[in-house]
């Protein structure tokens, strides 16, 4: 049961007829108004006219179209791991592993697409790949008629690397010959029998 000492009455407050057509309210509106219209006309206006003239970007960290690196032979980097189609959240990212017909790496991807009108362009993908295969370009004007369209594949991800490789550099990290750490050498079984034997 609630005491009445508990219970407190909150009286509406008086307002004043200017308050109860609410004029200070549109006052405050129209200013804002008026300031952004001074803005615009003596400042620089912040539209674009777009498409001949375009906004300078941040090329470092601007998540636009993907891309599909090349190594130093000019082959597609992806080794097929398919972390990036693990961690991404929309589930837009279907890769098909083959095995590699060169020697410095097990599997490349037979098969890679991207729906990019499924994706999100949260970066995971670019974030979870341990070869820097995949990235996110500064390009912003993909454009398509149709869904099939926007189902880019492995040779059309190649072409937007070919196209903005100078843009944006790749990190380009080894694919193989990672250098052991020295503390694996304590976790390896087998190094531990090898030096019970001795």
């Amino acid at each position: 049961m609630i005491e009445d000492h508990d219970i407190l009455n909150v009286d509406a407050p008086e307002l004043s007829a200017a308050e109860r057509f609410y004029l200070p309210q549109i006052l405050d509106g129209m200013g804002t108004t008026i300031r952004h219209m001074g803005h615009s006309l003596f400042k620089r206006p912040m539209t674009v006219q777009y498409p001949e003239e375009r906004r300078e970007l941040r090329v470092e960290n601007y998540r636009g179209v993907h891309r599909l690196n090349r190594d130093e032979q000019g082959r597609v980097a992806c080794v097929a791991c398919f972390m990036c189609a693990t961690a991404c959240p929309a589930n837009c990212i279907h890769i098909e592993g083959a095995e590699a017909p060169w020697d410095d790496r097990e599997k490349y991807p037979a098969k890679f697409d991207i729906d990019e009108l499924r994706c999100i362009y949260c970066g995971m993908c670019e974030e979870a790949c341990p070869v820097d295969a995949i990235e996110l370009t500064p390009r912003y004007d993909l454009v398509g008629r149709t869904r099939a369209e926007m189902i880019l594949d492995k040779e059309e991800l190649l072409v937007i690397y070919d196209q903005t490789k100078g843009e944006k550099a790749r990190k380009n990290p080894p694919i193989t010959g990672y250098p052991r750490m020295a503390g694996a050498a304590a976790l390896d079984p087998e190094s531990e029998t090898e030096g019970e034997q001795a």
